[in-house]
């Protein structure tokens, strides 16, 4: 099933919904940060609801980045996400692998932690971008981003967010949902909608069965009026380059570039998001030290 995210509302408009398969995505991002499989689904998680958040930006040079750091064996995980649903990220530690929750499930709330913060930071090109900032509710991503929405921006919403991994560390499927109450929903809408969300089979188990998105929210959604208002691909890509490289080399100062520089050796720099290197020979170390003097 190729990857989809779709934005769409039900019972006129007072339920708003922007829901993804992120299965593709998913498995690229746990292939470039080669994660075992409890990082996989950690990760997994974090890369599906930023995909999902960024759509919620205004314009396209927004950007927002959510953080998650708990204390726990990840050591956090990153992920910056844009309003075409194109997003990347890492996590601290992709060896993480523990043994199953008691639900049997990969442990991705006892891999991120419970002692620490959810932060989203949206930058919007202004001088100061908005943080918000949450204790960790539960470490399983969806709890604590619906903790978020309900606590910071004072919107009731359900996030769902699933990743399976597959035996050979693949991603057999991923994806997830937001979904929100708009301020003039009816009261008994939010009840009704809770007691559907805790009957529905997983949404990586709906996805790994075959269904569509489409199909998936159809089926929450029964006799709801969903409308489906939007399409995009989701894709994980990453906009490291030299240049950008080098202006990070330039801002520690020449102080610390000067101590790089007195090594007398090459120095490599590996990109977070994408692991792509980044060599700088002495020479070139020299000539970005002549660039701050002048």
């Amino acid at each position: 099933m190729a990857d989809k995210l779709v934005k769409a509302t039900a019972k006129n408009g007072q339920i708003r919904i922007i829901a993804a398969i992120t299965t593709e995505l998913v498995d690229e991002s746990v292939k470039i940060h080669k994660c075992a499989p409890t990082a996989a689904a950690a990760l997994g998680r974090m890369i599906t609801v930023g995909s999902l958040m960024g759509t919620m930006l205004k314009s396209e040079k927004d950007t927002l980045t959510l953080k998650i750091s708990g204390g726990g064996p990840a050591r956090g995980i990153v992920v910056t996400s844009y309003a075409d649903a194109h997003v990347k990220g890492y996590i601290g530690n992709p060896n993480v692998d523990l043994p199953a929750n008691a639900k049997g499930k990969l442990d991705v709330g006892g891999a991120i932690g419970r002692n620490g913060d959810l932060t989203v930071i949206r930058d919007m090109g202004l001088k100061e971008p908005y943080i918000g900032q949450v204790p960790i509710y539960t470490g399983e991503v969806g709890d604590d981003l619906a903790y978020y929405f309900t606590v910071s921006e004072q919107t009731p919403s359900a996030v769902g967010a699933g990743v399976l991994v597959d035996k050979d560390l693949s991603i057999k499927a991923a994806g997830g949902f937001i979904i929100q109450m708009m301020p003039d929903a009816e009261e008994l809408l939010a009840d009704l909608l809770t007691y559907r969300l805790q009957e529905i089979p997983p949404i990586t188990k709906m996805i790994s069965d075959g269904k569509t998105i489409e199909q998936i929210l159809e089926y929450i959604f029964e006799e709801m009026d969903l409308k489906i208002l939007e399409e995009i691909k989701p894709e994980y890509r990453c906009d490291c380059s030299r240049e950008k490289v080098e202006r990070a080399l330039i801002s520690i100062g020449s102080k610390d570039l000067k101590e790089i520089y007195e090594d007398g050796k090459s120095e490599e720099l590996v990109c977070e998001f994408c692991n792509k290197k980044y060599e700088f020979t002495h020479e070139q170390i020299g000539k970005l030290l002549e660039s701050i003097d002048k």
